[in-house]
């Protein structure tokens, strides 16, 4: 951002002389020197000490800790939130500036991660490896699932085509699907894993509801055959028994003659 100077006379400015603006970090408007010191006064370069790793950055020299912590966000990937900055053993606060507080160039600082950052990491952390480890074993029952699936799948197709199974086989199979919900309900899970166990219980159950429709049916295979229709046929009863699904009774045979006698005279 550029401006001139309208104040005549002022020491050290020519009339009418162009000045450059800068916005320092803080968000103050400063004026921009040619020298590249700028109004935050040289760069120096500062030593920071992160647990066993070492720093050096290059910052003015009248910035404040505030603006150090983020050039050393860059570089340990920790947020100004999480930093703490110590010089000459004494905590320092974010509007601290740094050549008031004595930082000199090569100057030695002290970072250190913030405790209750640190603790909800290692919480998140731990969080974390409890859903992987989880997930792993929610995983480990899909596979034998998969196995009964595949078993259930074929004692299916043999009901279907009227084969007769031995009860032990629904028993035994429906046993083993019940083993895995059990394994299932055994697993702490949270987030991601509890979702992908409820998926594997309710896939287990369905299974088991197959297995009892498959042995209902095995046990009686006409149970679900289409009811046959009765047709029943109504006969007209005649006198003479024609049509009758009973026969009539038999009639006495009588036999009558009638004998026409002409009289003579």
């Amino acid at each position: 951002m550029r401006g001139s100077n309208s104040r005549p006379g002022a020491p050290g400015v020519a009339t009418g002389e162009v000045i450059e603006w800068e916005l320092r970090p803080s968000g103050m408007l400063v004026q921009r020197r040619e020298d590249g010191a700028g109004a935050a006064g040289p760069l120096i370069r500062v030593k920071v000490s992160h647990g066993t790793y070492q720093h050096e950055v290059t910052v003015p020299a009248q910035s404040t800790f505030g603006e150090l912590k983020k050039v050393l966000a860059q570089e340990t990937g920790l947020e100004p939130q999480e930093q703490r900055l110590l010089f000459r053993g004494k905590e320092k606060d974010n509007d601290d500036c740094l050549h008031m507080a004595g930082v000199k160039d090569s100057s030695k600082v002290i970072l250190m991660e913030d405790p209750a950052s640190k603790e909800r990491k290692l919480e998140e952390m731990k969080r974390n490896q409890g859903v992987s480890k989880a997930c792993e074993a929610v995983l480990r029952v899909r596979v034998e699932v998969d196995k009964l699936a595949g078993k259930v799948s074929t004692l299916e197709s043999t009901v279907h085509r009227g084969i007769k199974v031995a009860d032990k086989e629904f028993v035994v199979l429906t046993e083993l699907l019940m083993r895995q919900i059990l394994q299932l309900d055994s697993i702490e899970a949270v987030g991601e894993a509890k979702v992908q166990r409820r998926i594997e219980v309710r896939r287990v159950q369905n299974l088991v509801d197959t297995v009892d429709n498959l042995k209902a049916r095995n046990a009686n295979p006409f149970s679900n055959s289409k009811k046959s229709v009765s047709v029943t046929t109504q006969w007209e009863t005649f006198e003479t028994g024609v049509g009758s699904l009973a026969a009539p009774p038999p009639r006495a045979a009588s036999t009558q003659t009638t004998h026409d006698w002409e009289n003579f005279d």
